[in-house]
């Protein structure tokens, strides 16, 4: 049977406040490199190509594994031993789909051992490095064989001719259930920010927005979530009305909660077209490193 809130029920959910959050120490969070989106007319052939692994991002820092946001990830002290004094930028990946699995081991106050046998830290960059990107792929290859730890992993790095190769690369990940590939300029050298050298190339575009309140349903969705009022980083605030499954309407992001949400480019005036939300962020993002 699927599950309905009553609508008096639901009324007092759409009028609470957003839930006070105690504040948590951590770490400045790490300045990161971020990419931008593909675009028509790129020289493919100057870049390295990777696989978009969908994972929690890490920052290992020498001594400490931290998430984008600065909080210390609770890792066992074997996963991290060995690992290079040198700082690496990467992924916590258990496998494609897998994204829910890596995310609610990280999140969990109680660290299970067992679980973590599974996870792989995937490392597709050296932050402390000032050679270009071809010379970092080398030296993350020699520096990770030399630390000879199992789960310690360079994200393969391959490059391609044309567009037309790079296409073929990416239908093949996504009908592996991948996300799509990475692009990273040969050349580039490590700036945190947004970067033209670093792109990523996914069928469907998707980015981060912070739920700011509710719009009831109605027909079917009498008494349940009919849709996310959201707001992005810039202050534009949209609806997200699609995406979510019946236990996500009885049950919807709480107020003040970030989401991933997947769209089909932009309107006219800016807005996402054909916004559908995809899961909630569980640790809100940090601003662009400047």
């Amino acid at each position: 049977m699927r599950p309905r809130l009553l609508p008096s029920l639901l009324a007092c959910l759409l009028s609470l406040p957003a839930p006070a959050v105690l504040p948590v120490a951590v770490a400045a969070p790490p300045r990161v490199m971020l990419p931008t989106r593909f675009h028509a007319g790129l020289d493919v052939a100057a870049y390295w190509v990777s696989e978009k692994l969908d994972g929690v991002r890490g920052r290992w820092d020498g001594r400490r594994l931290l998430t984008r946001g600065g909080e210390p990830i609770e890792a066992p002290a074997w996963f991290t031993a060995g690992w290079p004094r040198q700082p690496l930028d990467g992924e916590l990946w258990i496998g494609r789909g897998r994204f829910e699995d890596v995310s609610a081991l990280v999140r969990s106050l109680r660290v299970d051992d067992a679980a973590w046998r599974q996870v792989r830290f995937m490392v597709y960059d050296l932050p402390d490095d000032p050679g270009r990107f071809g010379r970092r792929v080398a030296h993350m290859r020699e520096l990770l064989a030399t630390a000879g730890v199992p789960w310690l992993r360079a994200v393969p790095q391959f490059r391609v001719a044309d567009r037309a190769a790079l296409d073929a690369r990416l239908r093949a990940v996504v009908a592996a259930r991948g996300e799509g590939l990475v692009l990273h300029h040969d050349a580039a050298h490590y700036r945190a920010g947004r970067s033209e050298d670093l792109v990523k190339y996914k069928p469907h575009d998707d980015a981060e927005a912070r739920v700011v309140g509710y719009s009831p349903g109605r027909g079917k969705y009498a008494g349940l979530l009919g849709a996310l009022i959201v707001e992005r980083a810039d202050g534009l605030r949209f609806r997200i009305g699609t995406g979510f499954s019946d236990a996500e309407r009885a049950h919807p992001p709480a107020r003040g909660s970030w989401v991933i949400y997947r769209y089909d480019g932009l309107t006219g005036n800016g807005t996402p077209r054909f916004a559908r939300f995809l899961r909630v962020r569980h640790d809100p993002p940090p601003p662009d490193p400047r």
